[in-house]
């Protein structure tokens, strides 16, 4: 499991940078979900969004799942390439894989690295 210590977690498996104020789906959800073939996010640049927004709806093979906000801010940009190559959050989570980008936002309250590598090993199978 990659879990880059410069980001903060979240126990429903979102990641957020608060370097660049981008935000996706960790490592350890996408390997739960496997193969995923859809990606819509579900908020647009200039959107207001709250800690737990629904911003993004993936499906696998696996599962559907929603992946929520876990900052508040103001959305300054969505990756639009997801739509096409959704395959992105298997590949490459952290970096081509974020989902939007808010601005305003520190991740306060977030878990670090050690934190959430302890939640994953509790739920792992």
């Amino acid at each position: 499991m990659n879990t880059p210590a410069n980001l903060k977690y979240t126990k429903s498996d979102e990641w957020f940078d608060a370097a660049s104020g981008k935000v996706g789906l960790t490592d350890f959800a996408q390997g739960q979900l496997s193969d995923i073939v859809f990606v819509e996010i579900l908020v647009s640049a200039g959107d207001e969004v709250k800690v737990g927004t629904a911003i993004a709806s993936v499906e696998s093979v696996k599962a559907a799942a929603e992946i929520y906000s876990p900052v508040a801010g103001k959305v300054v940009a969505v990756n639009g390439d997801l739509a096409a190559t959704p395959e992105t959050l298997n590949s490459d989570p952290f970096a081509d894989g974020w989902m939007i980008q808010v601005e305003g936002a520190d991740g306060a309250g977030m878990l670090d690295t050690a934190a959430y590598e302890l939640d994953c090993a509790g739920r792992a199978h």
